[in-house]
């Protein structure tokens, strides 16, 4: 049986949450430093392009979804109406005003380094798409302006940071240069490329015998394991990963085949696991040549995590479509 794909029925059914999300302004969890008891804390005043889908971050990889559906299946019926949304929050003048926040109190580490990965990935995504449609072209000029001034951001956190951050949460360096290094190979940027492949040499190219173990701690949605491998199957050689991931798994997936169980579903934090199986089942999925039994384990963390996607708890469906969509993979 051939693995599965991101077919038209998903496409649907993941456009629909993602719509219903980036147009819902509450409930929202704000970071916001506040410098006097003044100003606009809506989140729409804050942020008119990204103040759906409860935090930012989710509003950003949520819109990403919305073109990557539309890159994918370009028919389905909210067409019309994901245009719609995405020409009115990626407009040059909200793009503006969210880049902007950055430059502001607490901007300096605001979404460092997960929101930022996003905002690169989904310029990617909306370059892959603008030579077949205008209106894409629109929306990646509009972020180009962002992308770019994220990416330099990156570069300067990169050259910065002695050590990475192998939670297995948002702080995840490995999962950031992953999505930052698909933009700057899409978008030709040679600069951020090279400071990724600097940087994961630094941090990850001695490391041996990852502590399968460990996995996961109970708010995971990231296997620090298993992304940090496909980051190193991005930057290393075909010569330079094979002895490495030899030394990093050399028992292979061990506890990490078995998706992950998942005690409460209506809480913001353990539902995270729900997106552990979806993220592990990307990894496996991309590393199945170098890692026995990884397609097979792949598609059974699919199957543990993609029923949760459409129709859950809102701690769940505003952001795991998105994680759904990466792990059924670029292709229809």
């Amino acid at each position: 049986m051939p693995p599965a794909a991101l077919t038209f029925d998903h496409a649907v059914a993941f456009a629909q949450v993602a719509l219903a999300n980036v147009t819902r302004e509450y409930p929202r969890k704000l970071d916001h430093l506040l410098e006097s008891p003044h100003g606009d804390l809506t989140p729409h005043g804050i942020h008119p392009a990204f103040y759906g889908s409860y935090d930012w971050h989710s509003a950003v990889h949520m819109h990403w979804l919305l073109v990557r559906v539309l890159r994918l299946h370009p028919g389905i019926p909210q067409a019309a109406e994901i245009t719609k949304v995405l020409d009115r929050h990626l407009s040059p003048a909200s793009i503006a005003t969210e880049q902007a926040y950055f430059d502001g109190p607490g901007g300096r580490t605001f979404e460092r380094p997960y929101g930022w990965a996003w905002v690169l990935e989904l310029q990617a995504e909306a370059l892959r798409l603008a030579p077949k449609r205008a209106d894409a072209k629109r929306w990646s000029e509009a972020l180009d302006p962002f992308a770019r001034y994220l990416s330099e951001r990156m570069s300067e956190f990169l050259a910065v940071a002695a050590y990475p951050i192998r939670m297995g949460m948002h702080a995840n360096t490995a999962f950031a240069c992953i999505l930052a290094l698909d933009y700057a190979r899409v978008s030709g940027d040679a600069k951020l490329e090279a400071d990724i492949e600097r940087a994961a040499r630094k941090w990850y190219l001695e490391d041996r015998d990852a502590p399968l173990a460990y996995e996961p701690s109970l708010a995971d949605f990231l296997s620090p394991a298993l992304i940090e491998a496909q980051l190193m199957r991005e930057v290393l050689t075909h010569g330079e990963f094979g002895p490495w991931l030899a030394g990093f798994m050399p028992d292979g997936l061990g506890p990490l085949a078995t998706p992950p169980l998942v005690p409460d579903r209506t809480d913001a934090q353990l539902a995270h696991l729900d997106g552990l199986s979806l993220s592990r089942a990307w990894a496996l999925r991309r590393l199945d040549k170098h890692l026995p039994g990884a397609n097979e384990a792949g598609e059974a963390h699919l199957a543990g995590g993609l029923p949760q996607v459409v129709g859950g708890d809102y701690v769940g469906e505003h952001w795991l479509a998105s994680f759904a969509a990466l792990a059924l993979g670029d292709a229809p």
